[in-house]
């Protein structure tokens, strides 16, 4: 399957100009630089990182291990675009075929565009590609006990909670419950 073209959405928010696309490795200098940009935003919600991971080559080999991924059929990675600027991500991980067609999904929004409704039109088109596209069955995601804005998204998506997964992840540092939820596509 060719990335580049099979699951490109050309205009995810057209009056935003908004666009979802397939992660490349041109794209680390500006990951980076979104790193940065939001590394405060993010740093409640994500692993502690190194401080190599927010320059250029720590994200060209952060791309590159999702290209490998996504090339063996575990990982569909994706970037938001607006403006020429990366302001967000949106991947899908785990992916599991046979009986099972599952993923996870995990993403995050420029500080400057949260609550914009970002978010939930990407989810939304993630979704769509990863029934038709990918064939999944069901998508899964897990968010912080107290993340009420990404919780409200995935509800928003159709998403329905599933259950409580104590010490899921190990987050800013520490080991913390999540909540899991799921969306059967099919």
């Amino acid at each position: 399957m060719n990335l580049s073209r099979s699951l490109d959405v050309p205009a995810l928010l057209a009056n935003e100009q908004v666009h979802l696309r397939p992660v490349v490795l041109e794209d680390s200098g500006a990951l980076a630089a979104a790193y940065v940009r939001n590394a405060e935003h993010l740093s409640p919600w994500e692993p502690r990182r190194e401080p190599s991971f927010f320059s250029v080559s720590g994200q060209e080999k952060a791309v590159r291990s999702k290209l490998q991924q996504c090339a063996a059929g575990r990982e569909v990675p994706w970037v938001l675009v607006r403006s020429g600027m990366i302001v967000g991500t949106m991947t899908l991980t785990g992916i599991v075929r046979g009986p099972f067609l599952s993923a996870n999904l995990g993403y995050w929004v420029d500080s400057a565009h949260a609550g914009k409704g970002l978010a939930k039109a990407a989810v939304g088109a993630v979704l769509d590609m990863a029934g038709s596209e990918l064939g999944l069955h069901r998508v899964q995601a897990a968010t912080l006990v107290h993340n009420a804005a990404s919780q409200a998204v995935l509800k928003r998506s159709g998403f329905e909670r599933i259950g409580l997964a104590p010490s899921y992840l190990k987050i800013d540092g520490k080991w913390q419950d999540h909540v899991l939820y799921q969306r059967i596509l099919h």
